[in-house]
């Protein structure tokens, strides 16, 4: 953990790698069930994306997908079901509706409403 916290503080100044230590760091909270701050670091990294790339950019979806998993985690289904929505509207609008990535996001976001 000290190691991505040191890259985090040398990336400040290139965002494509901030938003790369961001997700690193979230995902080691992620694993360690800290999810209110594996959270956090996600929702940092998402915010810098949201900043630089156009809001309909594929690598949008990595983030809101993330998201979703954290708050399916924290049994915030309907916070995890407007992420993973988020994340299909996206796909939908730039893949083939037969696409395995579409398809999967379905069978997630069906799982998360049978929680709700």
């Amino acid at each position: 953990m000290r190691a991505y916290s040191k890259a985090l503080e040398i990336r400040q100044a290139n965002l494509p790698s901030l938003t790369t230590s961001n997700i690193n760091i979230a995902s080691v909270y992620s694993k360690m069930r800290e999810y209110s701050k594996a959270l956090s670091f996600y929702e940092q990294g998402l915010e810098i994306d949201q900043r630089r790339l156009l809001s309909n950019h594929l690598d949008l979806v990595t983030s809101y997908k993330n998201v979703a998993s954290v708050h399916y985690n924290m049994k915030e289904y309907s916070k995890a079901l407007a992420y993973l929505e988020r994340a299909l509207d996206l796909w939908q609008r730039a893949l083939p509706p037969t696409h395995p990535n579409i398809k999967n996001v379905i069978e997630t976001t069906e799982i998360v409403k049978k929680k709700l």
